[in-house]
């Protein structure tokens, strides 16, 4: 563990020594106020599961319409960015994964015009649309793969493909042994090409050749047909799987699996991770900065990436050895990946530090506590942690990640059927180990209120049900209580405003194995102080080492269930925490 000296860590603006514009915590940066942090590097990135925010027509999935009916909830909210996972033409195979048509609208989304129309009133409200960019496969409907499995001039190495090898009986077997994420061979025979194709996801998936530079062009021109529909970004899905070795060799034995198809079987030291991947974000990452050099007007043009990956990769992402920079935004996984409901202080504070360590100096540091792909927030920490994970999410220093429904403290709908499910994994996996692997469960609709199908839709039935709980857990009964978890997510947002959390320095300890805390700090403002219980009993916590000094804690920010009321005084020597319990403080002189 390191000491806490070494984890007095400056966010990149407070370098630039820029005056605080007065000594009052309540003095609230406005945003036309100059504090030399671009739009991006403090935001809260909203993350819309467009299938299930908002149906407009009916027909049980969410849309576009249904989006832009509900902007000014996130205006309302204080959400200034959201990122939209993939709205383009496709099959649905993968729901949106799948893209057959990288400049087209899935229909049962909408049309080009929604889009149009999203980008122009989300703008007016202030807030950035990022769209999800699926470059490393497309559907195998795309007209590109249907001209390379023909061998058109031009889209033959479009995909990449393989002639497999003959066993010693002289029959045709896959090329190698590298497995799909989706369990299974990673390889698929085409019987008009007469070649395997790759696919790291479904077989509906081919992998796309950037070794090719065609390729490489063609999604360059994807990139720029976005931009200039007014669109602030990207965020890049799977972007460590776009290049394979071009040997096509075996991959090792990793020995976490007997199960030669599970993608646990090997090491994929051939399919992941490849040097080239940072050429290709380096090179997306100058093509963005050449467009909002061309076009200053709508803000810096940004790049958030998908990669789980070690830490040094991801630091590489930001910038390499050679300070080339690439990703804004590699996402930071910590919160979902490597702590859980049995993880104790110490396991939450390391995670914290070593983001910090390994990013390196001047960039913007991230947390993602939800997303599509993994059991939400509320399931993964337990329901009465909410209000803690976003106390924590939301005042660690740099930009924070919220997956739809978080703020509401949503949970994972655990009683889909078999016949329910549509996750492509899960169908894989069999009746049998569905639950085990379904992403179903997070994806379930947003719960808008207490009315048929929780204000989602008007249709007799959803794309995927909705949870049963949504007569007690939805928005608008949270808006009308006392105290809910919006309540607190809202008042978290405009805690953000303070330049102690837009600009200030940031440690953080362990105070015991149940407990610990963090404080921002900046010269002419009040501190503020974090202090969370990861526990399951009261704790009794004295803060005064960690403070440094004899100081009364006022209560800026409290949970759902605490005793504590904002603007509460607090002893700094005895504070009784409840199991779970999250707390904001300021620090005041006494």
């Amino acid at each position: 563990m390191l000491s806490p000296w070494s984890t007095q860590l400056l966010l990149l603006s407070s370098l630039l020594l820029l005056k605080a514009p007065g000594p009052s915590m309540s003095c609230l940066l406005s945003t036309e106020t100059e504090d030399f942090i671009d739009w991006w590097q403090h935001a809260v990135f909203y993350q819309i599961y467009p299938r299930s925010f908002k149906d407009s027509n009916g027909d049980g999935i969410g849309d576009l319409q249904g989006i832009i009916a509900k902007l000014p909830y996130l205006a309302e909210t204080g959400i200034t960015a959201t990122w939209l996972s993939p709205i383009f033409k496709s099959p649905m195979v993968d729901f949106g994964y799948d893209i057959s048509d990288y400049m087209a609208i899935q229909t049962e989304y909408g049309s080009m015009s929604d889009l149009e129309q999203l980008v122009h009133e989300a703008n007016s409200l202030g807030i950035k649309i990022i769209l999800d960019f699926v470059p490393n496969h497309s559907s195998d409907q795309h007209e590109w793969f249907k001209k390379s499995a023909a061998r058109e001039a031009g889209y033959e190495d479009f995909y990449v493909w393989s002639d497999g090898q003959l066993d010693e009986e002289g029959q045709r077997q896959v090329p190698n042994n590298w497995q799909s994420v989706f369990y299974g061979s990673a390889w698929e025979w085409h019987e008009q090409r007469q070649q395997y194709y790759l696919h790291q996801f479904t077989k509906e998936q081919p992998d796309l050749n950037f070794r090719n530079p065609a390729v490489v062009q063609a999604m360059d021109d994807v990139l720029l047909y976005w931009l200039n529909k007014g669109v602030a970004g990207f965020r890049i899905d799977a972007v460590n799987h776009l290049f394979e070795s071009e040997s096509l060799s075996d991959e090792p034995l990793s020995g976490k699996s007997d199960d030669p198809l599970s993608y646990d079987y090997t090491e994929h030291i051939h399919t992941k991770d490849l040097p080239e991947v940072l050429d290709m974000v380096q090179h997306w990452r100058q093509l963005l900065e050449d467009y909002t050099a061309k076009h200053p007007t709508g803000g810096t043009r940004i790049m958030m990436t998908e990669a789980y990956a070690g830490l040094r990769k991801l630091a590489d992402y930001y910038e390499d050895e050679n300070g080339k920079r690439g990703s804004h935004l590699p996402f930071n996984f910590n919160f979902i990946s490597s702590v859980n409901s049995e993880s104790d202080a110490r396991d939450f504070v390391y995670n914290v530090e070593k983001w910090l360590i390994y990013m390196p100096r001047g960039h913007a540091a991230n947390w993602v506590m939800g997303n599509h792909d993994n059991p939400r927030a509320a399931t993964r920490f337990g329901a009465d942690s909410v209000d803690a994970m976003n106390m924590l999410l939301m005042t660690l220093p740099g930009v924070a990640v919220t997956y739809n429904g978080e703020e509401l403290g949503m949970q994972d709908n655990l009683e889909i059927s078999w016949e329910e499910t549509v996750d492509p994994p899960a169908r894989n996996a069999g009746e049998l180990d569905f639950k085990k692997v379904s992403r179903d469960p997070a994806r379930t609709p947003f719960q808008w209120s207490d009315s048929k199908n929780a204000g989602f839709s008007s249709a007799d039935k959803t794309w995927l049900p909705v949870h049963a709980n949504y007569p007690d857990l939805n928005l608008e009964s949270q808006k009308l209580a006392n105290r809910s978890h919006y309540k607190v997510y809202k008042s978290l947002i405009q805690l953000r405003k303070l330049p102690v959390l837009r600009r200030g320095r940031f440690s953080i300890e362990p105070l015991s194995r149940a407990v610990f805390a963090f404080k921002r700090t900046l010269k002419d403002y009040n501190t503020l102080v974090t202090i969370i219980n990861v526990s399951d009993k009261e704790q009794i916590v004295n803060l005064t080492d960690f403070i440094n000094r004899p100081q009364q804690l006022i209560v800026e920010v409290a949970g759902v269930d605490s005793t504590y009321e904002p603007g509460q005084a607090l002893s700094s020597s005895a504070l009784a925490m409840a199991a779970h319990e999250g707390l904001i403080c300021k620090l005041l002189e006494t």
